[in-house]
């Protein structure tokens, strides 16, 4: 129990004592008895009563999340600054005080019943810039200024969340929308419309003593054609790219294939280059050998010769490569040679 409250108490059993004093008073004259007990009982309540009264109206307690605007009852200005946090002294019945919290509060208004402010359907209804409605569900974080107070109790008093903060965040969602195709804000843009809210509703607060945490678009809601619609035309993307994406990887294959066939062609000429060149070289070499030793193709002609070869018919008018008179005067066995042709 704080001071204040005790000085309450006590002004309470004061009153207390006032009446219990007159009661006894009324008692003793009806029973022809003196009503001064009664009566200095009733005076003693009477004084403590106000007496504390008045002290405890005077003593002002202000807790850690709180401010207080005293305002002056004679000519209603109110004192500056505001009173912060701890206690202190008013002059009764000339000095009044209102209490504000500085605390963090929450406002909702949601299409949901249980999550809003209000029963019942709260959410923001808007409509985009091509036309189409749009159910907004909203949070706002948010706090009095401890050093606007005074204001804040000049312009709205105890009712700046529903005569201000709710008005101004519904006002503010619809004109925000009201500058976006519904396409957008339904994907890619509805970052950018949250930040375009918050900071609206920011510069308005400030202006009323109100500091704004947070401006939360909790959910957004579509008829129920426009989301088929955009579900269509997802599914119908997701097509698109598969069918790209099956495209281009044809065209990797066909590019791939190409390119090994060029490789492969390029490998066979270069195969056939190797090989004629080493063709012509052992061709080279051969002629240098016959250049050099004339009998080296008669040598190798026997070599391929079958191992079961022993008649060899040549002609006798066209050029061979054997030398068949060597041969004859050398008398090689099983070589039969034709007869000269002579004139008769």
């Amino acid at each position: 129990m704080g001071i204040s409250d005790l000085l309450g108490t006590v002004s309470l059993l004061g009153f207390v004592l006032f009446i219990a004093g007159i009661g006894l008073a009324v008692v003793s004259v009806s029973q022809g008895r003196a009503a001064g007990g009664g009566v200095f009982l009733a005076i003693v309540g009477l004084v403590v009563g106000f007496l504390f009264s008045l002290i405890s109206g005077g003593i002002l307690i202000v807790g850690p999340t709180e401010v207080a605007v005293i305002t002056n009852t004679l000519n209603g200005t109110l004192e500056e600054p505001e009173r912060g946090a701890g206690t202190s002294i008013i002059i009764p019945l000339i000095q009044q005080s209102e209490i504000y919290p500085t605390r963090q509060q929450e406002y909702t208004m949601s299409g949901v019943s249980s999550e809003g402010a209000r029963a019942g359907d709260d959410a923001v209804d808007a409509t985009t810039v091509d036309g189409q409605q749009v159910s907004v569900d909203v949070t706002i974080i948010f706090a009095i200024n401890r050093e606007e107070a005074n204001r804040v109790h000049l312009r709205w008093g105890d009712n700046y969340i529903d005569g201000f903060i709710r008005p101004t965040a519904r006002t503010v969602v619809r004109d925000v929308i009201a500058r976006l195709p519904a396409e957008e804000i339904y994907g890619e843009r509805r970052n950018e419309m949250q930040l375009s809210m918050q900071t609206e509703m920011e510069t308005r607060m400030a202006d009323e003593g109100l500091i704004l945490s947070d401006f939360l678009v909790r959910g957004l809601t579509f008829s129920t054609e426009f989301a088929q619609a955009i579900e269509d035309k997802e599914i119908e993307q997701q097509r698109v790219q598969q069918a790209e994406q099956a495209a281009q990887r044809r065209r990797t294959e066909a590019q791939g294939e190409a390119d090994a066939a060029l490789l492969r062609a390029q490998g066979e000429s270069d195969a056939a280059v190797v090989r004629a060149q080493g063709e012509a070289e052992a061709l080279r070499l051969v002629s240098e050998q016959i250049a050099v030793n004339p009998s080296l193709i008669q040598y190798l002609y026997v070599q391929n010769l079958s191992d079961n070869v022993s008649l060899i018919l040549v002609p006798t008018s066209g050029p061979f490569l054997f030398d068949f008179n060597s041969l004859a005067q050398a008398g090689s066995p099983g070589l039969i040679t034709p007869p000269s042709n002579t004139t008769p």
